[in-house]
Order: structure tokens, then sequence, then C-alpha cells
């Protein structure tokens, strides 16, 4: 199946993706499933295409490759080191026992790939290797798989490639259960994932899997990195995130959902010296350690300084549910918010806190 675009512009960065592609997979012709509408024209779809190829080993999958995070026509922008975005996702399916090469690969890939477009096209949020992400549900949406999270590494398979229209580089995103994305915080996505490559080649995604972690010795390994080297999670994104002043009282305002990720990353990213940001759509408080407390508040940015007595002060008292915990001296407390819970409707389906 041809995937070059009909068009009479040029398409180096196009061509660049096919070469890349066509050195893994010589010979191979892939399935491209393109999109009726551009999204520069309406369209619902931010993605140009996504093509996907069949890959035997080291276990039989689909790997999907995105279209239309990189500059795919003629240059445009004024970036000359990186093409569009600089990056294209991948990611790697496993197949069923019945499918083979000449079947129809999985839908569901292929929306997640596009949403995870809108993200980055409404935003403006370059995604990094390292970066992971909470999928609000079951990454394939109307199954019962655990994996509800994922990850970005940089694919194994396909290294950083220059184009004529700048730098791409290929993101793999990566399905993980809840126990392997606490551990994800607790540490690292690489760090995780090296942990589980042996039980997962290539990262490949099988939702009938269960948590990886369940298993003693691979957790006990995700614990010792963690805590020998800390978190590298130094950003919490939040739907709740407030503050105000008065007098010398600061109250941040933090929703139920999000207080045991921070409860969990402040002692290992403040205990190894590191900061700590929650951040939503407008703003962002950072948390560092220091010899005494203080704290500085503006429109859009705070930041607060915990004297290591008020540090386990906030880890012993503050709790996941509906209340106000103020930190001893009084100069800064917490409100906890109940967080609901939605689903792709809207409707709420559950009130933590």
């Amino acid at each position: 199946m041809d995937n070059t675009p009909s068009s009479n512009t040029g398409t180096p960065g196009w061509d660049a993706l096919n070469a890349a592609l066509g050195a893994l997979y010589p010979g191979q012709a892939p399935k491209h499933f393109g999109t009726a509408v551009p999204h520069t024209l309406g369209g619902q779809d931010p993605l140009d295409g996504i093509s996907v190829y069949w890959a035997p080993s080291p276990r039989p999958h689909w790997h999907y490759v995105t279209y239309g995070f990189s500059e795919l026509y003629d240059k445009q922008s004024d970036d000359p080191a990186d093409s569009g975005y600089g990056f294209e996702l991948t990611f790697r399916a496993a197949a069923t026992p019945r499918q083979g090469a000449d079947d129809a690969p999985p839908v569901w890939p292929m929306h997640l790939l596009q949403n995870l477009a809108r993200y980055v096209f409404g935003t403006g949020n370059v995604l990094e290797a390292g970066h992971h992400l909470d999928a609000n549900g079951p990454i394939a949406l109307e199954t019962d798989t655990v994996l509800r999270h994922l990850a970005l590494v940089e694919d194994p398979q396909l290294p950083a490639r220059d184009t004529a229209n700048g730098r791409v580089r290929f993101l793999q995103v990566v399905g993980l259960g809840e126990q392997e994305m606490a551990a994800v915080r607790r540490w690292s996505t690489q760090g995780v994932l090296a942990v589980l490559e042996p039980a997962m080649p290539l990262w490949v995604t099988d939702l009938g899997r269960g948590d990886l972690l369940d298993d003693p010795a691979l957790a006990a390994q995700v614990e010792a990195g963690s805590a020998r080297e800390g978190s590298t999670t130094g950003t919490l994104f939040v739907e709740t995130l407030g503050w105000e002043q008065d007098g010398d009282v600061v109250e941040l305002v933090l929703g139920a959902g999000q207080v045991p990720g921070l409860l969990e990353l402040l002692p290992l990213r403040l205990g190894h010296g590191r900061t700590l940001t929650l951040m939503d759509r407008e703003r962002a408080w950072r948390f560092e350690t220091g010899a005494a407390d203080a704290v500085q508040v503006g429109p859009e940015q705070a930041h607060c300084r915990l004297a290591p007595a008020s540090l386990r002060a906030l880890l012993d008292h503050l709790r996941a549910q509906r209340g106000v915990y103020p930190l001893p001296g009084g100069w800064l407390r917490v409100r906890v918010e109940p967080t609901e819970l939605r689903d792709a409707q809207g409707q709420v389906i559950r009130t933590l806190g």
C-alpha cells in the first residue's frame, strides 16, 4: 500500500519517515491510514496519517508510526533544528494468536495516537521521552485491560533522524498498569521500563497482560532503583490547583485525587535535593526544601520552601479527604476539595474525597 501523499507540493519530511521505516522493514508495504479531512481544513484528526507495519518478533505485533507531528511537506516553521514538534509517535500492539501480516491491524491504537495528537496540537505541549500520562480509563475503550496509563520512551529500533526540515525523534508510547505507573512516578520512566523490558521485549503493549510488578523480583528491582536515585518526576499536572493569601497565611487548594501522588513524590524529590512542581493550564506551584520555611505567591507562579520539620508534618497529616490541613506555625495550610472522575461523555462516575 502506498503511503506517499497525493500532493503537488514537496514531501521531504514524509519521504524521510518512509526511508526510516523502509530501512527497518525492507520490502514491506505498510498499511497506511490517511485522514479524510486535514486538520488544517477543520478535520477532527490532527495527524495526516498513520502507517502500520507487521513485525513477527520478538513476538508478533503491529508497529504503528504517526505522520504529522513533524513537518511532512515544505518547511514552514522558523526553527531550523527541529521538524515541526520534533518527533513522531510510535506504538507496538501485540497481535492475537490468529492474526498475521495479511490481516487488518487493530483500530484502537490509531484512536489512541490521534487523541494524543489532539492534546499536543490543542495545548502546544511537546512530548518527550520520559513523559507519562494518565489515560483516565482503559487505553482501549470498552475493554477490561489493566493498562490505564501511558509512558514515552525512545523507540528502540528507530533512532532520531535528520531531515531536510530538521531533526525528528521517534517516541514510542507504552501502555502501563497502576503499579507500573506508580513505580514510574517514584523512580523514572526509563528505569522502570528497563526493568520490565525482559518481560516485555521492545515494550510491546499487550491489552491482555496483568501488571508486571505483581512479580516480587521485578518489584524489588524497581524499589531499589527508586530508593537509590529518587524520582525524576519533577512536575505533576493536576486539574485542581489554586492559592489565596490572607495576611501572612497562604492557603493552597488541591483536589483529593492528586494528594496521594503529592505525598508519594515529595520525599522522593525534596529528599534528594530536587524540586516538585504542581501545574495546571494556568498556574504552577513549586515545592523545594531548605533550612527555613518560606512562601511567595503571584497570580500564576508560587514558590514554597519547606524546612525538614514542615515537610515531615505535611507528609504525616495531609490526607486525600475534604478538609483544611494547616502546617505548624500557621503560615501555610492546604485545603483539599473533592475530585470528580468523569467518563468519556463527561458524566461524573465517582467522587474522591
